[in-house]
């Protein structure tokens, strides 16, 4: 079933697509929680960017969140604090969040990728967007956030984010506000990562921009009740 952009206050439609699953690697972990998880992913080695990041960046939130907000990957001010969206586009998305009336402790947030992956310019460190063989083989910590998790909606910050949880590119500015139901049931809701507020020169159009993100999250709001 395609999905089109529908009135607010309608029922989100569902198009069925196969859910990705990341190669399964020959030391398999047993982890029965989000913070068994967390700490055996401090030491993951399935792509080179853990070389050099500060730490693995794992995601935040109670085990039992309705929905998983999935951004691209940690930012500089993550890698050295360790927690996802602390940075400026932590805190852009904390306050439409609040504006939305979300309650961020209720939801997990997590990244598609869990290694700042940058390039250094003098003393500053600049973000490198992740490739898709990157993508793909953190997708497998992604697959045992959901497997513990068990949420009935995620949410994809962006593009990557989009890539990760449906397997395929997805261009967001068209397919924003839709939702897109995998085969196993999982609802996916396609939206802007907040950084591309941030990115927004004009006074004007950031404010804009800020706005249809709220809205945005509003539609979230109201998915999660569902």
């Amino acid at each position: 079933m395609a999905t089109t952009g529908l009135p607010r206050d309608a029922k989100m439609p569902a198009r069925r697509i196969s859910g990705p699953r990341a190669e399964l690697i020959s030391d398999e972990i047993d982890a029965n929680s989000i913070p068994e998880l967390r700490e055996t992913a401090e030491g993951c080695r399935r792509c080179p960017l853990w070389r050099n990041a500060t730490q693995t960046v794992f995601g935040e939130g109670p085990d039992n969140a309705k929905v998983i907000f999935v951004g691209e990957q940690p930012g500089d001010q993550e890698d050295l604090a360790g927690k996802p969206f602390v940075g400026p586009a932590g805190r852009v998305f904390d306050a439409i969040l609040d504006d939305a009336d979300v309650d961020r402790q209720k939801v997990y947030v997590t990244n598609a990728v869990k290694h700042f992956k940058f390039e250094p310019r003098g003393k500053r460190r600049i973000h490198s967007k992740p490739n898709a063989g990157e993508v793909q083989a953190c997708r497998w910590w992604l697959d045992q956030e959901f497997d513990l998790i068990k949420p009935n909606l995620a949410v994809a910050l962006g593009a990557t984010a989009a890539l990760s949880l449906l397997g395929k590119a997805t261009p967001v500015m068209k397919m924003r506000g839709q939702v897109i139901e995998r085969e196993d049931g999982l609802r996916v809701f396609i939206t802007i990562h907040p950084s591309f507020i941030l990115r927004i020169r004009e006074a004007a159009d950031k404010a804009a921009e800020r706005e249809r993100f709220l809205q945005d999250m509003k539609q979230v709001k109201r998915l999660m009740a569902a």
